[in-house]
């Protein structure tokens, strides 16, 4: 009954940890997306070509923060429900900043009460 576990050449297959965290970091937050959809279109500016990027940098959703490799790939992403989300949760209300969650830790600016008059 003992021997080798049939199963002990099968390797898991799991994300790699540092493209992982790397990604994680080169994404936006919310409240930067935000700011970038609420700019009037003549403020933007138009995407530079770039080689590391995909499509060269010129297939970009602005909502979700995510670049494609071509126009019919972008627009297939378009019709996904975690777009529609992200769509949905940028057109509501302000997202939380750090100064929110400062205010809200009790980290904020200091309320010294009234100032007293020196004599």
């Amino acid at each position: 009954m003992g021997g080798k576990c049939p199963h002990r050449k099968v390797k898991k297959r799991r994300l790699s940890h540092k493209t992982d965290r790397r990604s994680k970091f080169l994404i936006k937050g919310d409240d930067m997306v935000y700011d970038e959809l609420n700019k009037p279109q003549e403020d933007r500016k138009p995407l530079p070509l770039d080689e590391d990027l995909p499509g060269m940098g010129q297939h970009y959703c602005l909502h979700c923060d995510r670049f494609f490799a071509s126009v019919a790939v972008r627009d297939e992403h378009f019709k996904t429900k975690k777009h529609r989300r992200r769509v949905k949760q940028m057109m509501g209300d302000a997202p939380h900043t750090q100064l929110d969650a400062d205010l809200a830790g009790g980290m904020g600016m200091p309320d010294n009460g009234p100032k007293l008059m020196s004599m």
